[in-house]
């Protein structure tokens, strides 16, 4: 016989599932994107017959149209909240990810890539703000984990990539089949979300230049982005020019790095009770370094993929750790620090690029491996980490 003060346990409905799996598919869905514009960036620099310089400047563009676009995509949450900005600015993201293959010429491409960093940013934002709201509802951190499901977006955009570059098949195409198969999983998100509970009166200054503690966390945060972001859209191309591999196999380095980078942040957490974020970060940081170091030698393939994986298990950290350290300083301060890290994803490759148009990639890869010491040395004395 029971006792009828026991709670009953209900399994959760269809609708329930859905509702828990809504910012989960989100993340994993800028991570396709995100992976899906990388991977094939070899084949449209080539189709477009784009040297290093102009390359750069492309993806110069993507981070003038994200950073251009931050008032924005504050103003949208403010006015529409994080669930409609969401839907609106992914809608918006799904659309530009094909306009990137159908653009006939350099100029056009350049247009289609600040559409492409504009609403990726705001994208990013929004499905952030949301996840914020959630954690503090919760009562309890969930950040770390749905990054993680960027990175499982991320490894799945990278092989799906991979593997249809070599069979042959061009951007076009699969950028349009990635737009229609994940506009559903938008939709459906969308649908499940809580609707928001806006607030009029809510404070009109989304975020400032961080000062303070902020201040390293902001430069830890801004640094790293510019490594990672580069990884992710200069791999390829460093694997193409440098090994001579295919557009099936150029993906890979990338894959890797996400790959590992999953794995790591899968146990960040525990490290992070154990030996402090500080110097998870600082060894994290060295470790990054190292595999850029093995990568940039080029060796062979399997050694270049090697050391990208490495460095992506390096890089793993720190995201998550230090936005978990600035948001003790308020909401302000973290989403000066986010907005300082997404800023330095985008406009990091730029400057590869035309480091690379100069000096040559081997070069300008390896100052990435130098700017993780710097990181590792920033971080073993940012006492804001805790």
């Amino acid at each position: 016989m029971t006792d009828s003060t026991e709670p009953m346990r209900v399994a959760p409905t269809r609708s329930g599932l859905l509702q828990q799996a809504a910012l989960p598919m989100l993340f994993l869905l800028l991570g396709v994107v995100y992976a899906s514009w990388a991977a094939r960036i070899p084949a449209i620099r080539d189709a477009l017959a784009l040297n290093s310089a102009q390359l750069g400047i492309v993806l110069l563009s993507s981070g003038i149209g994200a950073v251009s676009s931050f008032p924005l995509a504050a103003w949208l949450i403010r006015k529409r909240g994080g669930r409609k900005s969401a839907w609106l600015t992914g809608l918006v993201l799904l659309a530009s990810l094909p306009a990137l293959s159908l653009v006939p010429g350099f100029e056009t491409l350049l247009l289609a890539a600040v559409v492409y960093g504009a609403a990726s940013s705001s994208f990013d934002v929004a499905i952030n703000a949301i996840g914020a709201d959630v954690e503090k509802l919760a009562g309890r951190s969930i950040m770390s984990a749905l990054h993680a499901w960027f990175c499982v977006g991320t490894v799945s955009g990278a092989l799906i990539g991979s593997g249809l570059a070599g069979m042959g098949l061009d951007p076009v195409t699969h950028f349009a089949a990635i737009a229609l198969l994940l506009s559903v999983p938008l939709y459906l998100s969308y649908a499940s979300l809580d609707r928001d509970d806006l607030d009029p009166h809510g404070a009109k200054r989304s975020f400032a230049i961080p000062h303070g503690p902020a201040v390293v966390l902001g430069v830890i945060c801004f640094s790293g982005a510019v490594a990672e972001g580069s990884v992710a859209d200069w791999s390829g191309v460093f694997m193409k020019d440098q090994l001579g591999v295919g557009d099936g196999i150029a993906p890979l380095g990338f894959a890797g790095f996400a790959a590992m980078m999953l794995v790591a942040r899968l146990v960040g957490d525990r490290l992070k009770d154990r030996f402090g974020a500080r110097r998870v970060i600082c060894a994290g940081a060295l470790l990054a370094a190292a595999g850029i170091f093995i990568a940039v030698p080029a060796l062979n393939t399997v050694t270049t993929i090697f050391g990208f994986s490495i460095a992506g298990a390096g890089m793993a950290a720190l995201f998550p750790f230090v936005y978990s350290a600035a948001a003790r300083y308020g909401s302000t301060a973290l989403a000066a620090v986010a907005t300082f890290g997404y800023s330095g994803n985008l406009i990091g490759p730029p400057i590869i690029g035309f480091v690379a148009h100069g000096w040559g990639l081997q070069m300008s890869l390896a100052l990435l491996g130098a700017l993780c010491l710097f990181i590792a040395a920033a971080a073993s004395r940012a006492r804001a980490l805790g």
